[in-house]
């Protein structure tokens, strides 16, 4: 594990900009973090980082985005369990090839794969933020 200590959404976004750097097609990161802590911040930057240049929205409503098959983005806040993710079809999407970012995933911890990245985001001050990852 390592940490980085973001100052303010932009560097936390850069960091994600440079995480997305490590990451393969196939790549699933659980993003852990309160409400308001940067998660969808750092999906701005991996997205960057992935060359999507769309602009990245929380998928709390559609539970998933889908950046042409290059970036999924989810949002499983309002899924209870990992049968429910399944039903929607979602957990066809960790063995598309793409890179699957993963909000609120121990509501899904059932169905999702083996070795999954872990990126844990603590706000630490206002504008601080402590970003966890491996």
């Amino acid at each position: 594990m390592a940490i980085f200590v973001s100052d303010n959404p932009e560097a936390t976004k850069k960091f994600g900009e440079q995480y997305a750097g490590k990451l393969r097609a196939g790549d699933v990161v659980i993003l852990n973090g309160d409400m308001g802590a940067g998660k969808t911040v750092f999906a701005k930057g991996v997205a960057a980082g992935l060359g999507i240049g769309d602009e990245i929205l929380s998928p709390t409503y559609a539970y998933m985005n889908d950046y042409y098959g290059k970036l999924y983005h989810f949002d499983c806040y309002r899924l209870s369990c990992g049968e429910q993710a399944e039903a929607l079809g979602l957990c066809d999407y960790f063995y598309a090839g793409g890179v699957c970012l993963v909000e609120w995933a121990e509501n899904i911890s059932s169905v999702l794969p083996k070795n999954c990245k872990t990126v844990t985001i603590r706000k630490t001050g206002e504008n601080q933020r402590e970003i966890i990852y491996e």
